[in-house]
């Protein structure tokens, strides 16, 4: 049955909003005052101390300035923390520009394979329109960050420093995209045509040309050998001459990625705990492992984050920093706000309806580098951020556990950490549509 807003109605409404007090007061506090800010309760907010029963040292925090590495930074952090503390190290940095240009070069490659791939459908089609849509862009997950560094290594920021470009990615990846689109319409054409493999292959290898010379005027050329130098923590300078990203990266990396698995929380009636997924559509390496993810309940996931941090090893991790938090003072937290009491609205919503809804995804990556224990149960986290050291705490930032309990959704940990649960990761994985929250990139 249709329902038809009518003039008496808006009245009958309008008389109790102007006679309810509560509604009066919130509206004066709204009419100068963002939403968030005027549902801040101080008396719950002040509760969020920095102070943690276990808690990792680490170094200062890093910026991605302008542009959405977020995911390369977080993961570039947890691997130059077991590299300072092996070399004895305060200041040091992974390069993300290096990660970044090759994330881009081969996500340019994949976007190319996923066109090819979908030719025979419509361009409606709602896969071919989501691969359009994805394009090339920043943001990403553990497992693309791994499939970079198995491929093309690490170097040390000294070897490859930011540009502008790197740091400020808007326009650098509207150029790329505006370029893939039209080339995406004459790959569709060609294969569509009957074209043969042979000129197609010499159409993507143009392509390919292009989109590398122009990564290369962006971030310049990757290196391909320098000399690595450190000073350490007792001021003793060091010299590696003549490494390259590959012998960098069997030196200080090795096969750790390897020991590191990709769990999610994801309380949804078609995620199984206890079960892997994968997702269509998702990755950045045409060859590359998929990405995969392994669905527990929340209680086990923070089992396994608490037990690597327990052993002294950050954790990378996802969440959805748009809710209940204050950027500036560095804090999320849903208790902290009364948007309910403010608004007058219904506000509650569980964290299956969420990601159901598309209310709530991922949308950034950090590091978890401490948590305070009350009778072994976590109460508040300690965040390294990648948003520079001017807000938060020099750039650390904190979380209440109500809090992880809804908006955080990924982590990256240590088989060894998991338990009995380690072998689950090993099963096939059932596969998900791409436009499923667990395909959101950070």
């Amino acid at each position: 049955m249709k329902y038809e807003i009518r003039r008496e109605t808006l009245e009958k409404w309008t008389g109790r909003f102007e006679n309810d007090p509560g509604r009066k007061l919130a509206r004066m506090a709204l009419s100068r005052a963002d939403i968030n800010n005027a549902a801040y309760d101080a008396s719950v907010g002040s509760t969020l101390r920095y102070t943690f029963s276990v808690e990792i040292p680490t170094l200062p925090v890093t910026n991605q300035m302008q542009s959405g590495r977020c995911w390369l930074f977080a993961a570039a952090n947890v691997l130059r923390e077991r590299i300072a503390q092996r070399l004895n190290l305060d200041q040091f940095e992974i390069s993300q520009s290096y990660l970044a240009f090759f994330d881009k070069f081969e996500r340019a490659n994949y976007f190319i394979e996923g066109i090819l791939d979908t030719a025979d459908r419509p361009l409606d089609d709602r896969t071919v329109a989501f691969i359009l849509k994805t394009g090339v862009h920043d943001g990403g997950q553990w497992d693309m960050f791994a499939n970079i560094v198995r491929k093309y290594g690490v170097v040390p920021k000294s070897a490859f420093d930011e540009t502008w470009q790197s740091s400020h990615s808007r326009q650098m990846n509207h150029y790329i995209n505006l370029y893939l689109k039209k080339c995406a319409v004459r790959l569709r054409d060609m294969k569509n045509g009957g074209e043969g493999e042979e000129a197609i292959r010499a159409f993507r290898e143009e392509i390919l040309e292009k989109v590398w010379s122009f990564l290369c005027t962006c971030y310049g050329v990757p290196p391909r050998e320098f000399d690595f130098e450190y000073t350490d923590k007792d001021k003793n300078y060091h010299i590696v001459p003549g490494m390259t990203p590959a012998s960098f990266t069997a030196e200080y990396v090795g096969d750790y990625l390897d020991s590191v698995v990709s769990i999610i929380n994801a309380p949804t009636s078609d995620k199984p705990f206890g079960r892997t997924f994968s997702v269509q559509c998702l990755g950045n390496v045409v060859g590359g492992r998929d990405v995969k993810h392994l669905n527990l309940p929340m209680d086990v996931f923070k089992d396994a984050v608490i037990r690597q941090m327990q052993a002294g090893k950050v954790v990378w991790f996802g969440s959805d920093v748009g809710k209940w938090g204050d950027r500036d003072n560095g804090f999320w937290d849903d208790k902290s706000f009364d948007a309910e009491l403010l608004t007058g609205l219904d506000l509650d919503i569980s964290k299956e309806d969420a990601l159901n809804t598309g209310f709530s995804a991922m949308n950034h990556a950090m590091v978890l580098t401490g948590v305070d224990l009350k009778d072994g149960k976590p109460v508040r986290w300690k965040i390294e951020n990648s948003w520079g050291d001017e807000k938060g705490k020099k750039g650390y930032y904190i979380c209440s556990d109500t809090w992880f309990d809804r908006y955080v959704y990924q982590a990256a940990v240590e088989r060894e950490y998991l338990g009995d649960n380690a072998a689950k990761y090993d099963t096939d994985p059932i596969w998900l549509a791409p436009w499923d929250p667990m395909g959101t990139l950070a």
